[in-house]
Parts: C-alpha cells; structure tokens; sequence
C-alpha cells in the first residue's frame, strides 16, 4: 500500500487530498515522528522516521494528522479479505504488505499482470487506497521489484523474471535488497561491496567467515534466490522478537525518570509474550538523545528465557546504567528476542518464579477484561509515566 496510513485519511476525507499530509505524533506536544507521508510530502524531503520538528521545517505547510490506528487496522483487515478473493495463498507481512502467489489462478484472472491490476482496482474502489504490486518468481524478488520498480512506475505494476535480476537488481544500491540496514550497509560498504551485484559476486566462504549463516542468506538474497514459500499465518509463526518502541513527549533528563517508562515498555513486552505463550532470551534496549541524534543500542542474554517483567526489567536497568551518558533521553525501545515456548520454567532458590508467573498471568488476565489500566504500577502516577497516555492507543498510537 502506498504512504498507507495518509492514503487512508485522504481517502476519508477528500479536503486532504492533493496536500502533504504527515501522519505524525501529536503537533500540540509538538511530539513525534513521521509514520506515513503522502506523495506531495515525500516532494519535500519529508520521510518516514523524520521528527516532527524537522517535517514543520521542511514544509510549514503539510498538514500534521495524528494516527488513528484502529481505523488502519480495519482498511488493512479489509484489503486482506479482498485478497482473498484472487488466491487462498495470502500471506501478511506487515499491516500494509502482503504477498499472493496466483500460481494456478490463470484461467481466472488472465495471469499475473491481469491480477494485479484487478486488485489494484478492488482496493482503489473499496477503500481508496492505491496500492503498488511487484511480480517476481518468489517472495524476495517480488518485494524488492515492488519497493524499487513498481512503487516508480505509472501504472503501478513490474515484474521481474530471472533474466531481469542482472541487468535490474544487480544495478540497485545494496540497501535496497531486503534485510539490508544502515548497518549491515556500513559493514558491506567496508569490504567494498555498493551494489547488490557486488554482493551476488563476493565469494561465499567470505560472507560466511564474517556473517555466519547469514552470509549465506544474503549471497542467496543477492542472487534473487528465496526458498520461503507464500505461507499463510507465517508471519505469527516466525516471529523471532517482541518489542515496541516510542518517542516520548519531552526530555528525560533524570535516570528515575526514563526507568520509569521502561518498566511499562518491559509491561507491555512481557504482556505480549505471555498472551502468544512465548518466552524470551535475549533483551535489546534502545535509547536516542534528545534531537534524536545520538544514544545506545545493546542486547543481553540471560541464562534461561523468561516473559516475566521484573527480571526483563532489570536486564533492560542494567543496559541503561552502563550505556548512557548523561544525555536527555527523547525515545526508548525495548524488544525481547530468542523467542521459544512457554511450556518449561527455570528454577530459582531465591525468586519464586513460578509464583510470579501465575501472579502475571492473572494481572494479564484482570487487564483483558476490564482494560489496561485496571491494575497499574504506582511509578507510573508520577510525571514521568506514559501507562495512561498509551491506553487509549494501538501500538503507541491513537485509536
């Protein structure tokens, strides 16, 4: 789906249309950050991720729209229904990506392209968004033609076959290849690789000695090979980390204050895993500065895997204790990784975890039922708690 969330306020209200709209935090606060941009914002410069302040700087006159996530979920819900029309396939990658595999669906829909622009059409219609659709022999190459090709062309549609990959995916930026970030963009830099195609040309043995399994995968990835088949429900089963990250209203500049907002983050972490029946090894915490310029990323291990929040919390504590440097702290992510099944249970001599386990889940369940703040942490009556501000949203964002 294209600039999705300001698609869908356009398509709401037609006095957005042909603006750059922003779907950003709360302009009062003057609070954070872009989610989605319509096409005559992206014009400006203004991207996904941009702070507030920067989008009234780029372009006084975008209009700032808070995000109403539930009405998001639903357009998002609806798109998925009228995929299902053309194929049982469908598989949701994210609430504005899917993929279908139509193999076998010819005789009713003419073939690849004729499906795509059916789709395109239906949505369009049905819920006013307009939507791009790359056509690639397996997931990977349909992704990244969509996000590079596709997304560019006018009638909103490309494909790649395997004797494109060369002459188009080769010649792209390595960051564009799906699961290249900044980061792993800067280590591939450093061994001189630029281009996707140098990448596809790197030997193997190299990747592997540096990346582990993992240069493997993006020797595959390079080359336009992916095994993974459209699956439906996969995207739950493969979950691999639970998480959530937020920008908060202004500086923290006390320790105390920004412990605070991790315990309801390690709440709400832990929550989650508790309602999938997860456990989790590995904690990542996240800090940005004030500006968002500058901070820490760092992940722990624990011993054992666990999805009860006061020992994620003093993990997530700890972190924070030994990274930061005195700098206001404006956004905290916190994510719990090496995610396996809550069927098993560490003892411990001195915690009675198990205890603790059935106190949180009961508190879980008390929450499900008469909402998120029926039961809350006394820290977070104090000036520094967000626990009130995000019950009322999805997912940090307003309903």
């Amino acid at each position: 789906m294209n600039s999705f969330y300001a698609s869908v306020e356009q398509a709401h209200n037609p006095e957005l249309r042909g603006k750059p709209v922003v779907i950003c935090g709360d302009p009062e606060r003057r609070s954070g950050i872009v989610l989605a941009a319509s096409r005559e914002a992206k014009k400006f410069g203004i991207k996904t991720v941009d702070p507030l302040w920067m989008v009234q700087q780029k372009c006084p006159q975008a209009v700032i729209v808070r995000p109403r996530m539930e009405t998001y979920v639903e357009v998002s819900l609806r798109i998925m229904e009228i995929a299902k029309r053309f194929t049982p396939q469908v598989e949701v990658f994210s609430i504005d990506e899917i993929f279908l595999d139509v193999t076998g669906t010819e005789k009713l829909w003419g073939g690849p392209w004729e499906a795509a622009r059916q789709f395109r059409r239906l949505v369009q219609e049905e819920t006013g968004v307009v939507c791009s659709a790359g056509i690639g022999y397996n997931k990977l190459v349909a992704k990244v033609c969509c996000d590079t090709k596709a997304k560019k062309s006018p009638e909103g549609i490309w494909e790649w076959k395997p004797q494109d990959i060369p002459r188009e995916m080769h010649q792209l930026p390595v960051r564009e290849l799906f699961g290249v970030g900044s980061r792993m963009e800067r280590h591939f830099h450093s061994r001189g690789i630029v281009t996707i195609g140098d990448l596809a040309a790197y030997p193997l043995h190299l990747l592997k000695k540096r990346f582990g399994i993992m240069g493997e995968v993006y020797h595959l990835s390079a080359n336009g090979i992916d095994y993974s088949p459209v699956t439906p429900n996969t995207f739950r089963q493969d979950m691999k980390s639970v998480g959530h990250m937020m920008t908060l209203p202004r500086d923290y500049e006390k320790p105390e204050e920004v412990e605070v907002v991790l315990l309801e983050l390690c709440e709400d972490v832990c929550r989650r895993l508790r309602r999938m029946g997860r456990n989790g090894r590995t904690v990542h915490m996240h800090c940005g500065y004030t500006g968002l310029i500058g901070g820490f990323s760092k992940q722990v291990s624990l011993p054992f895997s666990t999805n009860i929040t006061r020992e994620v919390y003093e993990t997530a504590c700890k972190i924070f204790r030994e990274k930061w440097n005195g700098t206001a702290v404006r956004s905290i992510g916190l994510s719990v990784e090496n995610l396996s099944d809550d069927h098993e249970q560490q003892l411990d001599l001195f915690h009675d975890r198990e205890r603790e386990r059935r106190l949180a889940y009961t508190i879980d369940s008390i929450k499900d039922r008469f909402g998120n703040t029926a039961l809350m942490r006394a820290a977070s009556l104090t000036g520094a708690g967000q626990a009130f501000e995000r019950a009322g949203k999805i997912g940090g964002h307003y309903r």
